[in-house]
């Protein structure tokens, strides 16, 4: 199927497996967020590649989270830039960013629960419509086709992500795993061109982060740009084209996983000594 609303600009895209630059998809540069006293990220710059799946790895309390809060609306910077597809998108409110084509996920799902798992999905489609609440009231065609097509668009994607037996169950009444699936499905209803992800497969068995890891390769080659932040190596390493590592805020390397993994700073600050000899997940 389907899943991106509008391709990126052309003049952006570059490859994606490359070398980051200041020419990406989004850019985000000389970033700093404080709060009060606390410097959470300082100086922080980096680009993410039209195609890639990029992460952003680093200990607790970072700043990859704060990181994500900002490019999405949820925190104004205290400095820095942030673009997506050339626009700058400092100071725009979250739906408005999710309307040009940034989607995210939590590290803590949040799903509507007392809403079914047809009706969460279609939530995600109301950026893309136009009808108003008079159209609404009055059951005019356009409102009714747009209903149609919403509806349709998220049974569509229940199946894309392996949850549509449960469209008509309450989203509380799904398994742990099937919930982290019906949020994905949520952010894919925006039709965005990147996806955020906030630990897409904390809490979860080996076999759902193997199912996890295939549905995201699978959105990334459906034309969806991939950025998340992930805690398992074994995932981040497995799928990633590019990493960046905080530390305490700043930014300490970047680079693909096989020379991440060989970094001494990186060791030293995050990884460990003994996972330079750890295999890579397949």
């Amino acid at each position: 199927m389907n899943l991106n609303a509008v391709s990126a600009d052309p003049t952006l895209t570059k490859n994606a497996k490359g070398n980051p630059s200041l020419q990406g998809m989004l850019v985000v540069e000389n970033l700093s967020k404080s709060f009060g006293a606390l410097m959470a990220v300082q100086d922080v710059t980096f680009a993410v590649q039209e195609g890639q799946i990029m992460s952003m790895i680093g200990p607790n309390g970072a700043g990859k989270t704060t990181i994500f809060n900002v490019i999405t609306g949820a925190y104004p910077p205290t400095s820095g830039q942030v673009s997506f597809c050339g626009t700058n998108i400092i100071g725009w409110p979250d739906y408005k960013i999710t309307a040009l084509g940034i989607a995210r996920t939590f590290q803590r799902i949040r799903i509507f629960k007392n809403l079914t798992a047809l009706d969460n999905v279609m939530v995600g489609t109301h950026c893309r419509t136009t009808a108003n609440i008079l159209d609404a009231v009055l059951r005019t065609p356009k409102s009714v086709n747009e209903g149609a097509c919403s509806e349709q668009r998220a049974l569509d994607l229940l199946r894309f992500v392996g949850v549509e037996k449960y469209e008509d169950y309450l989203a509380d009444e799904l398994s742990y795993g099937d919930q982290r699936r019906l949020e994905i499905a949520r952010a894919l209803a925006t039709q965005p061109k990147l996806m955020v992800l906030d630990e897409p497969t904390a809490g979860m068995n080996p076999i759902e982060k193997g199912d996890m890891m295939s549905l995201i390769r699978t959105i990334r080659d459906n034309g969806i740009t991939i950025f998340l932040v992930e805690h398992d190596m074994k995932v981040v390493m497995g799928i990633s084209d590019w990493l960046v590592v905080l530390d305490h805020g700043v930014k300490i390397a970047e680079g693909p996983p096989a020379e991440i993994k060989q970094n001494d700073q990186v060791i030293e600050a995050y990884l460990g000594r003994g996972f330079r000899h750890e295999p890579s997940a397949s």
